[in-house]
């Protein structure tokens, strides 16, 4: 029986040290560079910091390693990947223009707790971040909860989480501190993009912060209307579900200004569109999409001094909710006669990890992305490695823009009653792949069209065709990935 290493999910259990004892042990390459290359879906590219290892090198960075289990296995891993087929010499630069500023790629920092003061943001810049939204600005008296954080994690693991809830507002340092430091930032880094984002309680409080960010030196405000957690009555989320108050802030503060303003939308509401579109008629420049989805977690370990409360979930969990606010939001355009002469442009945000789910939300027409979460979870080093597959990826297609993928798929999107029922792709098993658990025929005979049959002395499945419907249950539960697809053909 075929029992080939799963690479993605062996380099799963890695713990991405801090000073990775493998590296140190191994000498002639950084396998724990390597390593980390395959967590992010760069598993080709990763052959380049390991290429002058022996055998021997790798088997003492094995010997290294500190899982609590037992050790990674960075040979097998290594070995089993073949040589990367796209030239690197060739990579296309990531720079983009967003808002008529020239961004060197579209990775953001989004508005949270991994951009609090000058040094923070000053670290994400040195490793190659393009731009920050800055923590929200507001002028209330900002006191933390703690615990503030809770995670979602698959059964009793520990570290790495698919889903977060966090209780947490905004800065908490008095606004003079926060514009200085914004200031400082820009003076520092001239090529960088520095975003204030900001929330007011009146038209006032907004043109004020809106100043001050101007003068401040940043190229763009945003203004946070989608924060779920505010004490503070006529703030964050349930300012964002009001079209007409979006509205009147938006106009305030884009008449006050001249940089480009931003609004962020919060995914708390049925119809995103209505005050996203009420912003743009107002003269936002563009849309930030989305904050934290409204949430309740049950750990005990969560609660603060006894009690609980509803507040946001992020992570990669919530990337295909996302992803459906931004793709209602690229076809608003299209959709709303009266936005139809105007321009704007996307920011995208929810459960980015990698670059192909930055890719996701620049093919439904961001022309940026932010990261929090992951950011909060693996550091600001996961910049290496978003670059890194988005450039290869762009090599091997042979794009040279970054601009040529905004918006590519929005052509692909239809209405349920426009989709094509004429056809079907019926699943196929491959046996030299098939461990026989067996999965497929429980989730098929419970789950769905009982069209699998089990052998249990051969312990091979097999699909009976006459009671397939196409659904494909069957491959998205097999966990050797033995089920495949054949080719679309015209129902009989």
């Amino acid at each position: 029986m075929n029992r080939r290493i799963n690479i993605y999910e062996e380099a799963s259990r890695c713990l991405l040290c801090q000073d990775a004892p493998c590296t140190k042990a191994c000498k002639t390459g950084d396998p724990a560079r390597a390593i980390r290359a395959i967590r992010f879906d760069n598993h080709k590219p990763a052959l380049r910091w390991v290429k002058d290892c022996s055998d021997a090198d790798l088997e003492r960075a094995e010997q290294a390693c500190i899982h609590y289990n037992w050790p990674i296995r960075i040979k097998e891993i290594l070995r089993s990947i073949s040589k990367d087929d796209v030239d690197d010499s060739h990579y296309p630069t990531l720079d983009i223009t967003f808002c008529g500023i020239k961004c060197e790629n579209p990775f953001f920092l989004a508005s949270s707790a991994v951009c609090t003061n000058y040094e923070m943001v000053a670290r994400a810049f040195d490793a190659g971040w393009a731009g920050v939204f800055y923590k929200t600005i507001c002028m209330q008296e900002i006191r933390e909860v703690s615990p503030r954080f809770d995670a979602m994690h698959n059964n009793a693991t520990h570290g790495d989480f698919y889903g977060f809830r966090n209780m947490e507002q905004l800065s908490e340092n008095p606004i003079e501190m926060d514009f200085d430091i914004l200031h400082r930032l820009k003076q520092d880094y001239p090529t960088k993009v520095v975003i204030a984002s900001i929330m007011g309680q009146t038209e006032e409080e907004w043109i004020r912060l809106a100043k001050m960010a101007e003068k401040a030196g940043c190229d763009a405000v945003e203004l946070n209307f989608s924060c779920p957690q505010m004490k503070h009555e006529g703030m964050g989320s349930d300012v964002g579900q009001s079209p007409e108050l979006v509205k009147t802030y938006t106009a305030c503060v884009k008449q006050s200004v001249k940089i480009p303003v931003i609004p962020k939308m919060t995914p708390n509401i049925t119809h995103i569109t209505e005050p996203a579109a009420a912003c743009v008629e107002a003269g936002a420049d563009a849309i930030s999409a989305i904050n934290t989805i409204k949430s309740v977690t049950m750990t005990f370990d969560s609660e603060v001094s006894g009690q609980r409360t509803i507040s946001g979930y992020s992570g990669r969990a919530v990337r295909p909710i996302a992803l459906r606010h931004i793709l209602e939001l690229a076809q608003m355009q299209t959709l709303n006669s009266k936005l139809s002469t105007l321009n704007f442009q996307l920011s995208g945000i929810g459960g980015i990890e990698t670059w192909r789910d930055a890719l996701e939300f620049i093919q439904l027409g961001c022309s940026n992305v932010q990261v929090c979460t992951a950011v909060m979870q693996y550091g600001y080093r996961i910049i290496d490695d978003l670059t890194l597959g988005l450039q290869r990826y762009m090599a091997k297609r042979n794009i040279t823009h970054l601009q040529e993928l905004v918006g590519e798929q929005l052509p692909s999107f239809m209405k349920p009653d426009h989709l094509d029922r004429d056809t079907i792709i019926y699943p196929k098993i491959d046996k030299e792949l098939c461990i026989g658990c067996g999965r497929c025929e429980v989730s098929c005979n419970d789950g769905g069209h009982q069209a699998i049959v089990f052998d249990h002395e051969t312990r091979q499945p097999r699909i009976v065709g006459t009671k397939c419907v196409g659904c494909h249950l069957c491959r998205l539960v097999c966990p050797s990935g033995a089920i495949g697809v054949t080719k679309r053909i015209h129902k009989k």
